[in-house]
């Protein structure tokens, strides 16, 4: 399964972050609109993610609530009926509850950097370090707190979970 290692923060000042963020980047900044229907599961999280009417992703992971990076495991597959797979879905396990999103996607090499305007909570930013196979937990770490640093990420604007559990605990 692939890895990531992630962390997620609130964004204190959006601006300023985009333009650190653009600075950093290998490539011009993408703007995906995003849909994420979060799925009751037993153990991890599923969801489907709509990105067009033809195109979704179903993302199965698995990652523990706690500040800092942590490593994700993750599963993701290709939908080009994002719609019927969503009622599909929803019928057999029902639906936990639905963020939505405009993200900014910047690469800043093997890191995808995310700063993510979520309706209904705020401003945030996440960095996934895309682990390759010969890469230890640690050196993701390492990665993300060095990015963390050049982005001005501070621990205490570390959080623990998904959008989906902060829109719950509104």
């Amino acid at each position: 399964m692939p890895t990531n290692i992630e962390i997620k923060a609130r964004a204190r000042n959006f601006p300023d972050l985009k333009r650190r963020a653009e600075s950093l980047s290998d490539s011009p900044v993408q703007v995906i609109p995003q849909e994420d229907t979060f799925f009751i599961t037993p153990r991890g999280r599923l969801k489907l993610r709509v990105l067009a009417s033809d195109r979704g992703q179903l993302i199965y992971y698995t990652r523990p609530n706690q500040n800092g990076p942590k490593r994700s495991d993750y599963h993701i597959s290709q939908t080009n009926d994002p719609e019927h797979l969503k009622e599909t879905l929803a019928l057999a396990y029902g639906v936990r509850g639905v963020v939505r999103k405009t993200r900014y996607l910047y690469m800043v090499g093997q890191t995808r950097v995310h700063l993510d305007e979520v309706e209904g909570l705020g401003q945030f930013m996440e960095l996934e370090v895309v682990m390759r196979h010969d890469q230890s937990d640690a050196d993701g770490q390492a990665i993300a707190n060095e990015l963390m640093g050049k982005l001005g990420i501070e621990q205490s604007d570390l959080l623990e979970g998904a959008y989906m559990d902060l829109i719950e605990n509104c």
